[in-house]
């Protein structure tokens, strides 16, 4: 066979192997899923880095580079210093803020304007965003309660729950004042209720109060003036 006849068939040869062995590539779940089978996954999708894919686990999201099979965790932050990965958490979120059993809230208002808000009676900065919607009669509050950093504050939640006059019980509260000594201990269903409510919060995966969710969008801390700009 002459020189330039094995050169066309070796070329061939190159070219049918690539091929093949394209066919056969991993996709990034396949990769995935062979590299860290003990980690279960919602989604993986292509990030803006090329090559970088999102993976989302329940309510969290870390990165996976299948060329190196390496996962990355933290936060993308773009020029703006504006963390991507936050935005989308809150995207995340605000989906499944949609299916929350709402008659399980404490509603506050009829306003036609709805906000859904996961709060702490011992949270200064809840505290704060209280005072904020107490200004506002345009709004229709559903309030979760979540006290993450302040487990103490149970007690006054399940008093909230089970006041008659939950509104007024709410805003005592949230002013900081103390749970009157006439009040009657808890039921089991209000206790039962309270725990649904930190339930659901993990669920949606609120890491921080206040929350709140706002025409779709998530407001994390008393950020009044996103708050006014959602609420336009």
């Amino acid at each position: 066979m002459s020189l330039h006849k094995s050169f066309i068939a070796a070329a061939l040869s190159f070219l049918l192997l690539s091929s093949a062995a394209a066919s056969f590539a991993a996709t990034p779940e396949e990769s995935f899923r062979s590299t860290f089978p003990q980690v279960a996954f919602d989604s993986i999708t292509p990030t803006e880095i090329p090559g970088l894919f999102e993976v989302i686990s329940g309510q969290n999201i870390f990165y996976y580079y299948p060329d190196k099979q390496l996962v990355l965790t933290g936060e993308i932050v773009n020029k703006d210093l504006k963390s991507l990965t936050a935005e989308r958490k809150g995207q995340l979120a605000a989906k499944l803020v949609k299916d929350l059993p709402l008659d399980k809230a404490l509603k506050i208002g009829d306003g036609k304007k709805v906000v859904i808000e996961f709060t702490d009676p011992d949270c200064p900065y809840c505290r704060k965003g209280a005072e904020y919607f107490t200004k506002r009669s345009d709004v229709t509050q559903y309030i979760f309660f979540a006290p993450l950093a302040h487990p103490g504050a149970i007690t006054k939640i399940e008093y909230i729950l089970s006041a008659e006059n939950k509104t007024q019980a709410y805003d005592a509260m949230m002013l900081g004042q103390e749970i009157p000594a006439s009040a009657k201990p808890a039921s089991a269903e209000i206790k039962k209720l309270a725990q649904e409510h930190m339930t659901l919060a993990r669920k949606v995966g609120i890491s921080g109060t206040p929350t709140f969710f706002v025409n779709g969008q998530m407001v994390v801390g008393a950020d009044t003036k996103k708050l006014d700009e959602l609420l336009k």
